[in-house]
């Protein structure tokens, strides 16, 4: 079909009926087959109870709580949940109730059966909304007479039929390459879901044939061309002329044709700072729901490749939003007044122009860092520099200010910052957005991405309250609490490493406590780790205009009023880019008296603007287009590319890994256990970090029990114990690149094998009681 259930759902209300000719031609259907289509899934839709239809025969949603939108998750073991978006309980899914969905799909399911205290609900899929697979990495096996697609992403629980011509690409002993196979027909009842061969893909092509293996996998390797057009000025009415002020560009990024960044501007007022930040305005130079916009829309991020970015923008439109020190460039801007301990005490935002007159990158950042606090001296880096290192300074003690402030307010910050490799190129770098992580990055002053991470999270909470407080439209930053049973068995694992904390029975530790705790072990980075897992990923959440559908001031909603509304990089996010469009039509358009006559105006930018004004601030048709603005199909659209880009970016990271553990085959290296399993522990190797498995098998010393209390396996006879944040010496022995999977061996110490003989291992003093465990075979 040219469309799917969650396209044809998209146009349809509880309030409003749609006739079967309409939809037709919004989604293009001209021939009978395809309005057949469209037939048929309506009524599939209605006995589903879905939607309605009338008497007529037009269709109209229906209002079913009981049907849960949801996106399916599984494991290569066969374990699928639903995941919900708005944060209810994950709903676990048996094989049988799955009616043919495949990992990543959207789906509305059905509760069968409620949870309990330590069980997830159950329920089945009714409906599959959207699929997120339409091809995917293989390699081409023989079943009797028949030829299979055997899905390369253990998660992707299912095989698909290929013709004849597949026979070709059977796979080698070993494999050179593997396949991508197109889907052209999901599995339905008894008939199995049928593709084929598009195109092989080398195993060992070098990087650019890895960045096209991980991009095909993650479903984003054919994008959509670029419409034509140009990019429109923007206007020079109403901009405040800010070129003579001292604007400093902040740039992370090594590669050629990186994402314009914002630029910033520090200055000492009332015994605080006023920080000034410049975004690129991109919103100004695309027509809100034009062509380029809605290209934009389906693109919605950009992608870091390591050597390579595939931006959001086009060149042409990235080029002219770009800041360039000595031009003059147009920009969307907020001045903040922060105070010294970093709460923001005002704000405005505003049109302007700016002149950047240096940028900033981490030679400059380092040589700075290095340089000792009394010098006399200016460092060779930083002479270019010179008339601005006071300036400099500042904004690194403002970013300080402000990370401390968030700390104070809860904020969970750590410092796992990627391993350096060249091959990582501009991941390298922290995201200024902050979106990669789950968690707040640890400020890096070496860096100038992370320098700009806690000025862009002001600009944004501003932007949060300010439109807010408007009652204006936004696409806002959702951040969940984190699981508190994982922090619970976190806290078990330091207690059992002799950390000093204590689990008391009405609750476990928050995650800023922990934090505290793990601060200057040995243990830090991996007990960190294993924090962050309890961390949800931040969502982003529509703020929409009061019930009535009017975007008045006042009619805000106070519980949002911390929600952050990302806008600063609108080049890196399709959803900054919606923000910024909401902000420009309020610097543009909103209405900032009540009618001509009156000479007194009010600046709509500003803090505590909404008490003063009493009269709409825009027209009914600037209302209507800002009630569309954000949609829930949008943040589905959104969220799910939010997570690909995740995906692609850690596989991109194992992959690079993977590619210097097999350097290592055969040889011996220092790592430390990151992760204890009752089926053997795992080891993060070397400056690369990457991450292989000791498999319990392979200890044949001795029976191994795993204490699941203790996080940590122990042995019955010699008492060897292997928990986290040990220091282990292993051998590399197998590395497979394409599923990440990296097999370690232990190599004992000698004071290890000593201590192991049957003499010491059987003596009275070493045998102790033994609590009930779960023992894995070696």
């Amino acid at each position: 079909m040219k469309f799917s259930v969650a396209d044809l759902l998209d146009q349809l209300s509880t309030d409003q009926s749609v006739s079967q000719a309409t939809l037709a031609k919004i989604f293009k259907l001209s021939n009978k087959t395809d309005k057949a289509g469209l037939d048929l899934a309506s009524v599939a839709l209605a006995k589903v109870g879905v939607l309605e239809i009338l008497e007529n025969g037009e269709l109209q949603r229906l209002q079913n709580e009981e049907l849960i939108d949801a996106r399916l998750r599984c494991s290569s073991k066969g374990f699928c949940f639903a995941i919900r978006d708005d944060g209810g309980d994950d709903i676990y899914i048996r094989d049988h109730q799955l009616n043919h969905a495949w990992n990543g799909d959207r789906v509305l399911v059905r509760v069968t059966r409620e949870g309990g205290r330590r069980r997830s609900p159950e329920g089945g899929v009714q409906c599959i909304l959207e699929r997120a697979t339409r091809s995917l990495l293989a390699q081409v096996k023989q079943q009797d007479e028949l030829l299979m697609a055997s899905p390369l992403d253990d998660r992707m629980l299912a095989t698909i039929q290929l013709n004849e011509d597949a026979a070709e690409h059977l796979p080698s002993d070993p494999p050179t390459a593997v396949v991508e196979v197109a889907v052209d027909r999901y599995p339905l009842a008894q008939y199995p879901a049928q593709g084929r061969v598009a195109r092989p893909l080398p195993l060992d092509g070098g990087p650019a044939a890895d960045r096209e293996l991980l991009l095909t996998k993650v479903g984003l390797h054919a994008p959509a061309p670029a419409p034509r057009g140009s990019a429109k000025s923007p206007q020079s009415k109403s901009r405040t002329d800010l070129s003579e002020q001292p604007v400093l560009l902040f740039n992370g990024w090594n590669i050629k044709d990186a994402p314009p960044l914002p630029a910033v501007h520090v200055e000492a007022r009332d015994g605080g700072i006023r920080l000034w930040v410049h975004a690129p305005t991109v919103s100004e130079r695309i027509g809100l729901g034009n062509s380029l916009d809605g290209w934009l829309r389906d693109r919605s991020e950009a992608l870091c490749l390591g050597g390579a970015w595939h931006g959001l923008l086009t060149p042409t439109l990235s080029k002219a939003c770009s800041f360039n020190v000595g031009e003059s460039n147009d920009a969307l801007t907020v001045r903040l007044d922060v105070s010294a301990n970093g709460e923001l005490k005002d704000w405005e935002f505003l049109l302007s122009t700016i002149r950047p007159v240096a940028e900033i990158q981490r030679s400059h950042l380092s040589a700075l860092a290095d340089r000792k606090p009394r010098a006399r001296t200016i460092p060779a880096a930083l002479k270019p520099l010179k008339d601005h290192l006071n300036q400099l300074e500042s904004v690194l003690f403002c970013a300080n200010c402000l990370m401390e402030q968030e700390q104070a307010g809860g904020a969970v910050i750590l410092n796992l910052p990627a391993p350096a490799m060249d091959a990582l190129g501009d991941l390298n770098a922290v995201d200024p957005t902050g979106l990669r992580h789950r968690w707040v990055d640890a400020l890096d002053k070496r860096d100038p991405n992370s320098v700009l991470q806690p000025l862009l999270r002001a600009a944004d909470r501003a932007w949060g309250e300010h439109r807010n407080s408007l009652g204006l439209p936004a696409i806002t930053l959702q951040v969940n609490q984190p699981d508190v049973s994982v922090l619970t068995d976190v806290a078990k694992t330091a207690i059992a490493l002799d950390l000093p904390l204590e689990l008391e029975e009405d609750g476990s530790p928050s995650a800023q406590e922990l934090i505290t705790v793990f601060a200057g072990c040995d243990q830090q980075r991996v007990l960190e780790q294993q924090l962050s897992y309890s961390l949800p990923q931040p969502m982003f959440t529509g703020g929409v205009a009061a019930s009535d559908g009017a975007l008045n001031p006042g009619a805000g909603h106070p519980e949002e009023s911390t929600s952050p509304a990302p806008w600063c990089c609108a080049a890196l996010s399709y959803a900054h880019l919606v923000n910024q469009q909401v902000l420009q039509m309020l610097l543009q358009d909103g209405k900032d008296r009540t009618s001509v006559r009156q000479k007194e105006r009010i600046a709509l930018g500003r803090r505590g603007a909404a008490d003063a004004i009493q009269w709409s601030l825009f027209t009914a048709a600037q209302d209507e287009k800002l009630r569309g603005i954000v949609s829930q199909r949008l943040l589905h659209r959104l969220n799910t590319r939010r997570r690909q880009v995740l995906e692609l970016e850690g596989d991109l990271l194992s992959l690079v890994q993977a590619r210097a553990a097999q350097l290592l085959v055969g040889q011996e290296a220092d790592g430390r256990v990151s992760g204890v399993q009752s089926y053997g522990f795992f080891v993060e190797v070397g400056d690369t970090r990457f991450e292989g498995l000791v498999h319990v098998s392979s200890l044949n010393d001795d029976w191994y029990e795993y204490r699941s209390r203790q996080n940590r396996l122990v042995g019955r006879k010699n008492r060897r114990v292997y928990q986290l944040g040990d220091p282990v010496r292993v051998n590399v022995m197998k590395v497979d690149v394409l599923r990440n999977q990296i097999d370690l061996e232990v190599i004992p110490t000698e004071l290890e094998e000593a201590s192991s003989s049957p003499e010491e291992a059987d003596s009275p003093e070493t045998l102790v009681e033994l609590t009930p465990v779960t023992l894995s075979n070696p």
